[in-house]
């Protein structure tokens, strides 16, 4: 089959001993690791590609570790439940980088410890030909292997040949297997093929015995575990053949090869080679290092608001060593230019600080694709700031690993880390200031979404017929308890002469906004009050859908505008929200800068050992 697709070839090693019992395996195992390294030698690859579970791929693999070769294992993190879970494994701890058919399987790896900057959810790459295969001219190829004399040894010796409804074949190539899978009535036996790919086609598979028996399955598998009298796979039999089952596509999309070559294209060949383990939290070596002796670990953290541009050193304890503030600039270009210049000049500075920089953080407004390092499109407080690359630009200048998330996300990390949720498993940050935002913790893990939009918790609605909000709804929480809002309804006071209350006092040029209406209030401007109460409400129905929704251990309250809501958001929770909810605390944030520490702690989460 590979000379048929026309690959080039370069060497052809012999290696398989005859024998089908478990010395013969070793055995062959043991002849392709004499015979790999000449090879290795010679080719010198890049990268070697290493995929599934059998044993040979695990002597390529060994061979290619202990030669310092790159390896990127396609399948890992599956199981199956027997001697080829340990082969798999055993692969993945020599692998580099790793690509996963499933999200089950992705998880496995890391929980291995596997680093996931380095693995790929890609699907099964079978699944891109699988997916398109089925088409109408089958029966010439069934026609063809019905009328096959090759047989199955074994199958040979129990007479199966001689039976009219039967016929045994060593091998079908791939594109004519999958059309036979695909118009069967039933597969029954107990092959990966049965549990992954005969899903595409929902062609019904009877799995026998306990091979598969811990891989993910469509609906198409009934398992036969306890495989031991004729009755039970006639009933499994009775039940399945003939059926049709939806399309199950637990194991791919059709669209993993794209995925695998550009995660191959993304590999930097000049980093260095030494594979690093995420170990999960550990008590503290009590050895020294010099580097933590002579230098502060520390994160450069940089905030994108829609006023200002905030860079700051933050240590690991959580202390913003300096920083630095400058007006944000209007166009992308101004904006990536000051980013980099502010960037690389408290760089400069943390040397002269004594502090070690172990990547850069970044928080912005908008909607980020965090694995890519992108923000897909921003608020509109920030310009021309959609489909940006700002993990590039700053990575290829300071020579530093960058992590990019939106702020609401980066509060609630920043809350995990120092703040108020350290320690907590599932809790809600919202912020409260120009906009509405926020970030989900759910068990000790951020919450991004699968388009990554989860946690916009000021788009929330909570009137169908309330005010236009900036997302263009009606009714959301951002349309009454943020600063916009509030400015808004304080600018119809003060154009009304309905705001200014005795004590209060204003300059021409001076320009209306939240604070004004807040002062007001508490001065005994009855009207002022009713808007900030009725902001406040908003904002409390808001939370109370988030409990409904996340039943979280806490909510913190983020920004300007927290400590003048938090009363109100508790009143609302004790009159609107389900008994069983009502005893969650609702706590005003004890965080000066979230914002800088949330993207700080994204640095100092990933480049030390996570201490929850």
């Amino acid at each position: 089959m590979i000379e048929q697709d026309d690959f080039d070839i370069n060497t052809r090693l012999h290696t398989i001993v005859r024998g089908e019992d478990e010395a013969a395996m070793v055995e062959s195992v043991g002849l392709a690791l004499v015979k790999l390294p000449d090879v290795l030698n010679r080719l010198k690859p890049d990268i070697m590609i290493v995929h599934g579970d059998r044993f040979d791929a695990l002597a390529v693999a060994t061979s290619a570790a202990l030669m310092n070769i790159r390896i990127l294992h396609i399948e890992g993190g599956e199981v199956s439940g027997t001697i080829d879970d340990s082969i798999r494994h055993a692969i993945t701890k020599l692998a580099h980088y790793h690509v996963c058919c499933t999200r089950n399987a992705e998880q496995h790896l890391i929980s291995m410890c596997e680093d996931h900057d380095r693995i790929l959810l890609a699907g099964c790459p079978s699944y891109d030909k699988l997916l398109s295969a089925k088409n109408k001219d089958y029966m010439s190829i069934i026609r063809m292997w019905l009328g096959s004399k090759e047989m199955v040894r074994v199958m040979r010796k129990k007479g199966v040949e001689h039976h009219p409804n039967f016929r045994a074949v060593k091998h079908v190539p791939f594109d004519q297997f999958i059309q036979l899978v695909a118009h069967a009535g039933c597969m029954i036996g107990n092959s990966s093929c049965g549990v992954r790919e005969v899903g595409a086609f929902g062609t019904p598979v009877i799995n026998l015995g306990t091979r598969q028996i811990g891989r993910e399955t469509g609906e198409n598998v009934l398992h036969v575990r306890d495989a031991d009298t004729q009755d039970k796979i006639l009933q499994a039999l009775h039940l399945q053949f003939g059926k049709q089952y939806p399309c199950s596509k637990i194991y791919g999309d059709g669209n993993a090869v794209p995925r695998i070559l550009k995660f191959l294209k993304s590999i930097d060949l000049q980093e260095p080679l030494q594979k690093k383990f995420c170990f999960p939290p550990v008590k503290e070596n009590i050895s020294k290092d010099i580097d933590h002796i002579l230098e502060t670990q520390s994160a450069l953290a940089v905030d994108l608001g829609g006023t200002n541009l905030r860079v700051a050193i933050v240590s690991m304890k959580g202390e913003v060593v300096k920083k630095y503030t400058q007006s944000n600039p209007k166009t992308y270009e101004e904006r990536i230019k000051l980013i980099l210049q502010m960037c690389v000049e408290a760089a400069a500075e943390a040397v002269k600080l004594n502090c070690r920089i172990l990547g850069v953080g970044i928080s912005t407004g908008g909607r980020v694709n965090p694995r890519e390092g992108i923000v897909l499109h921003s608020t509109k407080l920030i310009q021309e700031w959609s489909s940006v690359d700002l993990r590039t630009p700053i990575s290829d200048t300071l020579h530093l690993p960058v992590w990019v998330d939106n702020d609401g996300n980066c509060a609630a990390l920043a809350e995990r880390k120092f703040g108020q949720g350290k320690g907590l498993e599932n809790f809600v940050t919202l912020i409260t200031g120009t906009g509405i935002g926020g970030g989900i913790i759910h068990q000790h893990e951020l919450i991004h979404g699968s388009s990554f939009c989860a946690a916009e918790l000021g788009h929330l609605v909570v009137s169908l017929d309330g005010p236009d909000c900036s997302c263009g709804n009606h009714g959301c929480i951002e349309a009454y308890a943020s600063g916009m809002a509030l400015q808004r309804e304080a600018k119809k006071l003060h154009d009304e002469d309905l705001l200014l209350v005795e004590g209060m006092s204003m300059k021409k040029e001076e320009t209306v906004g939240a604070l004004h209406l807040i002062q007001a209030a508490k001065l005994g401007n009855t009207k002022a009050a009713s808007i900030l109460r009725t902001a406040g409400t908003a904002l409390g129905l808001g939370v109370v859908n988030i409990l409904h929704t996340m039943n979280p251990s806490l909510v913190i309250l983020s920004g300007v505008l927290a400590s003048h809501y938090v009363n109100i958001v508790k009143d609302v929770i004790r009159q609107q929200a389900l008994f069983s909810v009502q005893t969650v605390d609702v706590v005003v944030s004890d965080l000066v800068d979230p914002a800088l520490l949330g993207a700080a702690s994204m640095v100092l989460d990933y480049t030390t050992r996570r201490v929850q």
